[in-house]
């Protein structure tokens, strides 16, 4: 990947990094810059942990590595979505498990975008996430399955993501959980930030690279350990914040990893009930209409997968 550097002039200092960054022509817009920045992808001074919001000096080096840009011909595919709502300014629908959201290396097909592509035209989709993303507001990982925003017109997919920062829509999630949780509610609030090691992999971590994050959780059933296992909880997640694999990882961080989680898991295969996926599911969408400002709220069931999982420990229900 080609890598560039840049000595911060006079006139740039007291600047913000990633403001800088979107100035540069290899950087397509500043959500590029912050994702850039998220991935480790930029060296201010050789140090690799810097904020978003860091201001910058006369003289700092900011060395910066760009991706090799996407095909901006992106193919329109016809894969089946589940769309639960639309009207001319947004999409509500339930992503199934194991696709993709965007293209990205290793994903140039097969992904929601290819699919929203087939559906509503490039023209007709809003550019918030950069060229290669057209119509997504927010993201769900691979294998999480369930409620997503997408956006077919711009100020109201600005609106929407607006209203994801200042925690004005209301998401929540289904996990079931290894451990016994005793407190019926809880709150996580530890900042995230990528792993050094494994890039894949985000940890909690306090300093200049982590980003705030923020879960809370109710306790919805609690199911017995018996000789294999620890017993699980089942859980109503509720995303405060939006980082990459947020709820995964704060679930990791107190003790208590999603069941089928390959990445956050440390359990025995036993313990994972045959899922082949995290058990993590996006079943709530409650949100004031950017445009129309009407009350909005969506609910999806649990998928067979989960569903059937769910179903297997019902003898282990404790009251």
């Amino acid at each position: 990947m080609p890598t560039h550097t840049h000595i911060v002039t006079r006139e740039e200092q007291g600047s913000r990094i990633d403001a800088l960054l979107a100035t540069f022509p290899e950087v397509s817009s500043r959500g590029e810059a912050v994702r850039l920045l998220e991935n480790g992808q930029v060296l201010l001074n050789s140090n690799s942990h810097t904020a978003k919001n860091r201001i910058i000096l006369e003289g700092d080096a900011v060395e910066y590595t760009v991706n090799p840009p996407v095909d901006l011909l992106l193919k329109a595919e016809f894969i089946s979505l589940d769309i639960r709502y639309e009207d001319e300014y947004l999409i509500v629908l339930s992503k199934k498990a194991g696709m993709v959201v965007h293209p990205a290396h290793g994903h140039d097909g097969g992904t929601l975008v290819n699919a929203l592509l087939h559906y509503y035209d490039y023209e007709n989709l809003a550019i918030l996430q950069g060229d290669d993303r057209p119509g997504i507001v927010h993201r769900l990982d691979k294998d999480t399955s369930g409620l997503m925003l997408a956006a077919k017109d711009q100020k109201a997919g600005l609106k929407l993501q607006d209203d994801i920062r200042s925690r004005n829509i209301d998401r929540r999630y289904l996990a079931l959980v290894h451990g016994y949780i005793a407190p019926a509610n809880g709150l996580i609030d530890a900042p995230i930030a990528r792993s050094n090691s494994e890039r894949m992999r985000m940890v909690i971590r306090d300093d200049l690279s982590a980003r705030d994050a923020m879960t809370t959780f109710s306790v919805l059933e609690r199911f017995e350990a018996d000789a294999h296992d620890d017993g699980y909880s089942y859980l109503d997640c509720k995303l405060h914040t939006g980082r990459t694999h947020q709820i995964r990882v704060h679930m990791e961080y107190i003790g208590h990893p999603c069941v089928g989680d390959a990445v956050y898991g440390r359990y025995a295969p036993a313990t994972q009930l045959g899922l082949a996926r995290q058990f993590l599911h996006s079943w709530c969408l409650n949100f004031e209409h950017p445009i129309t400002k009407e009350a909005m709220e969506f609910k999806d069931e649990l998928p067979p997968d989960l569903a059937c999982v769910l179903a297997s420990l019902e003898g282990k229900r404790l009251m």
